[in-house]
C-alpha cells in the first residue's frame, strides 16, 4: 500500500516538481497540498509524511502542528530560522525527521567524497564555490554550508572556528585551515557545487552541477518513503543511502 504524502509549499518550483515526481509511483501517494493560508493541521491529519519545501515561517508553522499530530517530515526548506530548527527538534522527539540541505544523491555521494579527502589531505587549503539563480535569496547556499562542514569534520574541526564568507580588502596571507566560501549569482542556473583542495603543484576539484530541480525532487521522494516507520529522531540523507556519516 502507497504512504500518503503531504506536500507543503505546493505551489513553489520544488513544491510543483515533487508532485510532479510523485505521479505514477507506488510507495507514495499525494494526498493532499498545503500553501500559505490552507489548513496544515487538517492536511497533516490525512497524511503517513509529509515533504516541506516552503519558507522558514511556514516551515515552523507545519511542524508544530506535526508535532502534534506524531507525522514523520522531510524538510528541504533553506536558511532555516532559530524558531524553526527548535520546531523540528520538537518534532524528532515525537516523529521521524530528514532535514537536508540538498536532496540530489549526487550531491549527498559528495559530502562524502569531500569529508574523505579532506580527511587525507589535511595539510591542503580547502575552498568552495557556489553557484545559483538569480533569484535565490539566501548566501551562502544550504548546500555550500553543508560541503563546508564536511571539510571541517574531515579536519576535525567547528566549522564556526575556520570559516570565511567573505573577503574584501587588506586581509593579510590566509590562514592555515581557513575554509572559505564564495557565492555567484546569475541568470537560471539550477545549482553547481565545486570543493577545491589546493596542494603544492597540484589541486583536486570535487564538484555536483544539477540541470533540473527534479533530482532534488526524486530524492525528497527516496526519502519519504524511507522514512515511513521509522522510530522518532532525526536522519540524514547519508542513512537513507546506507552510507557512513
Amino acid at each position: 500500500m502507497s504512504s500518503r504524502l503531504l506536500v507543503v509549499g505546493a505551489a513553489g518550483k520544488m513544491g510543483k516538481a515533487v508532485q510532479a515526481a510523485a505521479s505514477g509511483r507506488s510507495d507514495l501517494a499525494v494526498s493532499g497540498t498545503v500553501d500559505a493560508g490552507d489548513d496544515v493541521v487538517a492536511a497533516l491529519a490525512g497524511c503517513d509524511v509529509y515533504i516541506d519545501f516552503s519558507t522558514p515561517d511556514a516551515t515552523a508553522l507545519a511542524a508544530r502542528a506535526a508535532s502534534r499530530a506524531a507525522r514523520a517530515a522531510v524538510i528541504g526548506t533553506t536558511g532555516l530560522t532559530a524558531d524553526a530548527n527548535a520546531a523540528l527538534e520538537a518534532l524528532s522527539n515525537v516523529a521521524p525527521v530528514i532535514v537536508a540541505a540538498n536532496f540530489s544523491l549526487g550531491v549527498n555521494l559528495m559530502l562524502g567524497l569531500v569529508r574523505q579527502a579532506a580527511r587525507a589531505l589535511g595539510e591542503w587549503d580547502a575552498e568552495v564555490v557556489e553557484t545559483h539563480h538569480n533569484k535565490k535569496r539566501d548566501a551562502p547556499s544550504g548546500t555550500a554550508l553543508a560541503i563546508a562542514k564536511a571539510i571541517a569534520a574531515g579536519h576535525g574541526v567547528e566549522y564556526a572556528a575556520v570559516k570565511r564568507h567573505a573577503r574584501d580588502g587588506e586581509i593579510g596571507a590566509r590562514p592555515h585551515g581557513e575554509i572559505g566560501v564564495a557565492t555567484l549569482r546569475g541568470g537560471d542556473v539550477v545549482g553547481e557545487h565545486v570543493a577545491y583542495f589546493f596542494g603544492e603543484a597540484e589541486r583536486i576539484e570535487i564538484a555536483h552541477r544539477a540541470t533540473s530541480r527534479s533530482i532534488f525532487a526524486t530524492g525528497a521522494l527516496v526519502a519519504a518513503a524511507w522514512l515511513v516507520g521509522k522510530p522518532p529522531g532525526r536522519y540524514t540523507m547519508l542513512d537513507v543511502l546506507g552510507l557512513p556519516s
